[in-house]
């Protein structure tokens, strides 16, 4: 797998920027000015990949929300990408009807019906502008990517296939079945704009087993309609002989409820824990506000800034999944090293004449032009450089002054024993009664993972003894309510996940996967969940290909039914039904760096973190 799923879906939108041909290599050549129509979903599909930069390189002038007041822009292309939504539609047909734009290219982020490209046609005929729908296309792109290695399927309406949704007591079959078809149609385009057919594992008995089902059929009537199979054709060229294939693994979220409560202790997880961080964007609000404003006046807002953490920032890459003591120590380390050549900027910027008319400026004239290129070359970079220097110290402070005042520190270690069974320095209560220790919620959260990683429930008067002290911190005991219905049905399904010692980094992620002799060895890691069902996974896909039969508590599906002949080529993809977080997909990543040459790729269908996590909960513990 050369290219990442974050290149193919980049390529895939800007292929669709420029009227679905192939961007020009030739960058000389002036783009065609265009406008984009997108909804909620687009938006949250185009904003992780491509910056306002990029689209306007591309020729985008405006980019609009399809359900905003727009002006008509008669002499000027319009590129819409929305999902093929009723409401959506009846906008397009009102668009043609105003004559909005000279011409229309309609592309949808997920397969339209032939009824609703009925009613598009009909309006374009009654508004007399059949001619100028250049284009429709269906563009399979229905899922978020977030990093090289990571995809979420939804960031709109997540509710609708969140872990509340697929777990709720009164949930009827027809509602179930909407929910995996959702699923299924964002992961079919996933493997669409992958370009390769998956060789699918999940465990029996579950939501995981229903996605799996649902995707496998799906795929299978896709390659069965040769004429319009999405997997062969010129650009599906390389995947289409390709014998190597990846493996899909599906998992369910309630295979382990401890790890998404858990306090994590890396940046990217930390970030994501304890400040609004959403599709790559984190929003802070500003010290400003402070100080009292005059009397009568009314209050000054407070300033919500928000900061990109992209691809591009190299420190972020090199850190977001360092522990965080390191990520401050190398914030550090960079504002020093900034700071040496802050006085290079100075003198820069005087060269340039950037700072009134000083010396520096006139003796400019007569000096070497040599310096004036390497300052004009290097200023823009350090200037950069000082824009993520600051970026990363704003964060990084206000990630530490929770930790401070939560004391989360002390959390992440009392949960890191809990869960890996060593002994406690202190009891339980007496963090949970402790008034300084942390917010109700972080005590909740830790005595969850108290009661779900517990080989022995509490005994009753224990509980009210926990549940008097929880009450007094101010908790709401509704996910209490829904985790005991949990212990109580999992113990009947099966035997608890095991929490392995991990030394730094919990990892609960599905440990009871399958008890087939691994034949990876897992060299210098510990015997930890989600690796330890990564490797056990890749094993059976070994056993696969010597025609063993199926392990009796994982099924095994290969839409392209030529079974024994495939290859498994070394990369997998995890994917969580019923959501994920930034920790387990920081322990795959760390668990991809041991095994060298094995690529994994974490995707998951919401990705919540503890506060939205313990939010579905208390809703489902309050029916």
């Amino acid at each position: 797998m050369a290219a990442s799923v974050r290149e193919k879906q980049t390529v895939a939108l800007k292929r669709m920027l420029n009227f679905n041909a192939p961007p020009l290599k030739n960058t000389a050549a002036e783009p065609v000015w265009k406008v984009l129509i997108y909804d909620r979903f687009g938006q949250d599909i185009i904003s992780p990949l491509l910056s306002v930069k990029e689209l306007r390189d591309m020729g985008i002038t405006l980019h609009l929300l399809l359900h905003s007041d727009r002006d008509p822009i008669p002499d000027v292309p319009a590129i819409y990408f929305i999902m093929p939504t009723e409401e959506n539609i009846d906008r397009i047909c009102q668009d043609l009807r105003n004559q909005l734009y000279e011409s229309y290219f309609l592309n949808f982020i997920s397969a339209i019906s032939r009824s609703k490209l009925e009613d598009i046609a009909s309006a374009a005929l009654a508004a007399n502008a059949v001619s100028q729908v250049t284009k429709v296309y269906d563009q399979y792109l229905n899922f978020i990517t977030l990093e090289d290695d990571m995809f979420v399927l939804c960031h709109q309406n997540k509710e609708l296939i969140s872990y509340h949704a697929i777990n709720r007591a009164d949930i009827q079959d027809t509602d179930m079945e909407a929910i995996m078809d959702t699923i299924v149609d964002s992961l079919f385009c996933f493997f669409v704009t992958l370009g390769a057919v998956p060789i699918i594992r999940c465990p029996r008995g579950n939501a995981a087993e229903m996605v799996a089902v649902k995707l496998d059929k799906k795929l299978r009537e896709n390659l069965r309609d040769a004429r319009n199979s999405l997997f062969t054709g010129d650009n599906m060229a390389t995947g289409q002989f390709s014998f190597q294939r990846p493996l899909f693994v599906l998992a369910d979220r309630n295979v382990d409820m401890a790890t998404p409560l858990h306090h994590t202790w890396t940046y990217q997880a930390l970030i994501h824990d304890v400040l609004d961080f959403q599709l790559n964007r984190v929003a802070m609000e500003e010290g400003a506000g402070a100080e009292p404003s005059p009397a009568g006046a009314r209050p000054k807002k407070k300033n919500r800034k928000t900061y990109d953490l992209t691809a591009a920032d190299r420190f972020w890459q090199k850190h977001k999944g360092s522990p965080f003591p390191e990520v401050a120590e190398s914030v550090q380390e960079e504002l020093d090293t900034y700071r040496a050549q802050e006085d290079e900027v100075k003198r820069l910027k005087s060269i340039m004449g950037l700072e009134g008319e000083d010396e520096g400026a006139i003796s400019m004239l007569s000096d070497n032009t040599a310096k004036l290129t390497s300052a004009v070359s290097s200023l823009p970079e350090l200037l950069e450089k000082k824009r993520l220097i600051d970026l990363h110290t704003n964060v990084a402070t206000a990630v530490l002054d929770h930790i401070k005042s939560r004391k989360l520190d002390v959390y992440f270690e009392y949960e890191e024993k809990l869960m890996s069974k060593s002994t406690l320095d202190k009891s339980l209560l007496d963090i949970i009664s402790d008034p300084d220790a942390g917010t109700p919620e972080d005590k909740m959260r830790l005595f969850l993972i108290y009661y779900i990683a517990a080989l022995q429930a509490p005994s009753e008067s224990d509980l009210e003894q926990y549940k008097t002290a929880l009450l007094d911190a101010g908790c709401d005991l509704s996910p209490l309510n829904y985790i005991k219905q949990w212990k109580a049905f999992t113990k009947m399904a099966a035997t608890p996940a095991n929490y392995g010692n991990s030394g730094v980094k919990p990892m609960g992620l599905f440990s009871r996967v399958m008890n087939t002799g691994s034949q990876f060895v897992m060299e210098g890691v510990k015997n930890l969940v989600l690796k330890q069902h990564v490797s056990q996974t890749l094993s059976v896909a070994g056993q696969k290909q010597k025609n063993q039969p199926e392990t009796d508590d994982y099924r095994y599906f290969d839409p392209k039914m030529l079974r024994g002949s495939e290859r498994y080529d070394g990369f997998a993809i995890v994917f969580v039904v019923g959501g994920g977080n930034y920790i387990e997909y920081q322990n795959l990543v760390d668990y991809a760096k041991v095994k060298q040459g094995k690529k994994v790729v974490y995707g998951c269908s919401e990705l919540f973190n503890a506060a939205q996590f313990i939010k579905q909960l208390s809703q489902l513990g309050q029916k």
